[in-house]
């Protein structure tokens, strides 16, 4: 496997791992698929629909996401929020990702 396919395939993997993280990150206002989608781009995160929306059904089915349909336009859309349970989740995971990072920052650093 040529060196660049190895670096794209642990690059692919990092974003994975961050991509929860940043889901209800960005969940504190209610947002549909779509605008996420958007949303995430604006600020760095490369992700497709197709990995973003069965993202978005498995998070709502965990209960860290809460979900209302607004039919009040002519194309009914589903928006998201994070719950109590997904504040608390969302919290716990952004400080273990603020350790790896001070961990990987130490090592990088020669501490």
């Amino acid at each position: 496997m040529p060196d660049k396919d190895i670096v794209q395939n642990y690059v692919t993997e990092l974003k994975r791992g961050n991509l929860v993280l940043a889901v209800l990150g960005s969940l504190d206002t209610p947002h549909y698929g779509y605008a996420l989608l958007q949303t995430l781009q604006e600020r760095g995160m490369e992700i497709e629909a197709n990995t973003l929306y069965p993202l978005l059904r498995r998070l709502e089915k965990q209960e860290l996401l809460e979900s209302d349909w607004d039919t009040t336009k002519s194309r009914p859309r589903k928006y998201y929020t994070i719950s109590k349970k997904g504040q608390m989740v969302k919290d716990k995971l952004f400080e273990a990702w603020k350790e790896m990072q001070k961990s990987l920052m130490d090592i990088y650093s020669g501490e």
